[in-house]
């Protein structure tokens, strides 16, 4: 009887330990799928997101986000340009429908000045110089640094349509000492 009693605790210590080892496999292959299911990893070029990304800055982008919704003012959004395919990481001020314009470095949204300290003085209106009026899925992107920003006010870019929105940039991985979620 005592040697059953033995065997029978080796036995409960190996599935124990296989039953640890069970659930750190689920796990890692869960938080693998969620990672390359669902985000992507993009590394911000440039300082036209400065001072909330800065160049070199890893982030993660929720790719299933307007998948499901679509995306809100001042949300930051990765795009793929239609001139030259490359991606461009971005924020929204202009929704569909809106009537945007910069008068005198200042952004007015369906004629009211649109107060944020996220968006600067910008000291060249683009093509918002004029009225812009949104299309149906169409959004108005500008970097935070709008001296330093190819954004939605330049021909080449222009009004993003959602299709060309990869997804919202919600965390940053990288620098260490600046992890955590995106304003």
């Amino acid at each position: 009887m005592g040697f059953d009693l033995y065997t029978y605790e080796d036995n409960s210590r190996l599935r124990s330990v296989v039953h640890w080892i069970t659930d750190i496999i689920v796990a890692a292959a869960f938080a693998w799928f969620l990672v390359y299911g669902f985000l992507n990893q993009t590394i911000i070029n440039g300082h036209s997101m400065s001072p909330t990304l800065e160049a070199g800055d890893i982030c993660l982008v929720n790719r299933l986000a307007y998948d499901l919704g679509t995306p809100e003012r001042f949300d930051v959004v990765v795009f793929e340009r239609e001139d030259t395919g490359q991606q461009n990481v971005k924020r929204v001020v202009g929704l569909p429908g809106d009537k945007l314009q910069i008068v005198s470095g200042s952004v007015y949204i369906n004629d009211q000045r649109l107060e944020d300290p996220r968006i600067g003085v910008l000291s060249l209106p683009g093509l918002a110089e004029t009225p812009v009026t949104l299309g149906e899925e169409e959004y108005f992107l500008l970097g935070d640094n709008g001296d330093s920003s190819e954004d939605s006010r330049f021909i080449n870019i222009g009004n993003v349509r959602l299709e060309n929105i990869i997804g919202k940039v919600w965390f940053r991985l990288q620098p260490f000492q600046n992890i955590g979620l995106i304003d």
